[in-house]
Parts: structure tokens; C-alpha cells; sequence
């Protein structure tokens, strides 16, 4: 756990080999294959016009919401944010043969504060499949959350979130990046069942699929209990689903209250809308 925290202070993120087995990965797969027809394909260059996303992915089967609340990763999120974090997104990414390089970001930059600066995120990512240089492996710039702005500022402005109509989508070519940045890439090769945990503020994207297969990963990424979650759980898995997840991941999904009242519902703890 130590060796963890250390290397995520000091290069902004740490691979943990083996997390899951191959019974887990198989489960996971099952669970997938309903969702996964290359129907719903991505809106725009940054999503990727050849990646499935499956959203709120935690209430899609019991070992997605297990891997939410799971004891050491939960410990990295208590490490890094404050008590009562939130769950902010949780999806699968499918990235198929042909899709180009998603646009360098950091997914907490959408919070507008000064950088640099503490993160107010914590993300993963579980390689499903294995991650490669050739089918498109997460890439991260090492040490990029100590950046300050005026270093990602320019980078961030390529990120175009524009929806395209479906007739008109298609892969673009990459955007050519400053020399010093693509030569500090760090591709994040890593066998199935492996995990990357990194700070919201780290500068990362996914990589190209020049492969002849899809790669097939999952996310969850975790935030501070006063920042605004990425995915709306309260509208986006119904009442009778979110009954049968236990108390620990309702908290994530926001039926919790950070103290004093911050999340209430008719000034009622939101559990009790459950009931």
C-alpha cells in the first residue's frame, strides 16, 4: 500500500499487476457481451468514433458493483481524497481496430481550478484484454500532475467534446503533439486482469488500435464529496437496482451525505428515498 501511494505521489500513477483472474475476467466478459454490439458507437473524436462506451457500468452486474468497492483500491481512494468520495464515472471502453489516438487530457480538468494543485479525482482503468502498443494501451506523461496550467492549458484546448452526426463520423488523424510531450508518452503495456490508478490531474489519453482485434477495458474513477459527479446514478440506474447494491456503493453513488448536509434530500439522508 505504501509503495503504491509513493509511486502515484511521484509519477502520478502505479500499475498493479493481477488484480483479478481469469474466472473474473470471464464473468466480466458475460456481463459485457449483451452491451457490446458496435451500436453505440462514440460522438465524437475524443469519445471515438470506434469505441463502445457502456455506462454506469456499476449497476450492470454484481461483479462490476464488487469491483467498485473493492478493499485496496477504495484504500488508494482513501489516501488521496477526502472521507465520503464519490463515485464520478464507471464504464466500459471498447476501443475497435481503427480508431486513432484519443486527445491528451486529465480527468479532472474540468474542474476550473489553478494547477498545479492537489487532484480532485482518482481514476482506473482494468485491462479486460491486454493492453499493447499495437491495440491501443492507455498512454500517460509521467509526472504531468505536477504541471502547472499555462503547461496544459494549450493541450486541453484540442479537446473538441462537438458531436458529430452519425453520417459524418470517422477516425481523425492524430493531432500532431509538442516534441516535448510525445517524447515523455509512456505507453501503459500491461497483461488482462492488470489495473492503472492514477491522479485526476495526470495527462493521459487512449492509444491507437492498429491491431486487428478490439481491447476491451473498464473505469471507475472516484472524486471528492463536493465536486459535481460526472454520471447522474440517481437518474441513470433505477430505484429497484440501486436497492440491491449494498450500502458501501450506494454512498459512492451519491445516496450519502458529506457533513453537514451537503446531499440531502427534503433535508432527509437521500438512503432513505430508497426505502
Amino acid at each position: 500500500m505504501a509503495r503504491d501511494v509513493d509511486e502515484i505521489e511521484r509519477r502520478g500513477f502505479v500499475i498493479l499487476e493481477g488484480f483479478f483472474d481469469a474466472e473474473d475476467l470471464a464473468a466480466m466478459r458475460a456481463a459485457l457481451r449483451p452491451h457490446l454490439r458496435a451500436e453505440h458507437l462514440g460522438r465524437n473524436d475524443f469519445e471515438g468514433h470506434l469505441t463502445e462506451r457502456v455506462y454506469s457500468l456499476v449497476a450492470r452486474a454484481p461483479i462490476f458493483a464488487d469491483l467498485v468497492e473493492h478493499p485496496r483500491i477504495l484504500a488508494l481512494c482513501d489516501a488521496f481524497l477526502a472521507p465520503n468520495y464519490l463515485l464520478t464515472a464507471s464504464q466500459a471502453i471498447n476501443i475497435h481496430p481503427g480508431e486513432t489516438p484519443q486527445t491528451l487530457h486529465t480527468d479532472d480538468g474540468f474542474y476550473p481550478l489553478p494547477r498545479p494543485r492537489k487532484a480532485v479525482s482518482l481514476s482506473t482503468i482494468y485491462a479486460v484484454d491486454p493492453f499493447t502498443t499495437e491495440n491501443g494501451a492507455t498512454q500517460v506523461v509521467p509526472g504531468s500532475h505536477r504541471w502547472p496550467d499555462g503547461t496544459v492549458t494549450d493541450l486541453l484546448a484540442r479537446v473538441d467534446f462537438g458531436t458529430v452526426p452519425r453520417d459524418a463520423r470517422q477516425p481523425h488523424p492524430p493531432q500532431a503533439l509538442p516534441p516535448d510531450v510525445a517524447a515523455q508518452l509512456f505507453d501503459v503495456v500491461m497483461d488482462a486482469g492488470s489495473v492503472i490508478v492514477f491522479l485526476g490531474t495526470l495527462v493521459h489519453r487512449g492509444g491507437a488500435n492498429r491491431s486487428g482485434a478490439a481491447r476491451l477495458a473498464l473505469s471507475n474513477q472516484y472524486c471528492e464529496p463536493w465536486a459535481r459527479q460526472q454520471e447522474n446514478y440517481t437518474l441513470s440506474i433505477p430505484k429497484e437496482t440501486a436497492r440491491t447494491l449494498s450500502p458501501r456503493v450506494q454512498a459512492l453513488l451519491g445516496y450519502s451525505v458529506h457533513p453537514p448536509f451537503m446531499g440531502h434530500a427534503l433535508g432527509l439522508h437521500p438512503r432513505r428515498m430508497l426505502d
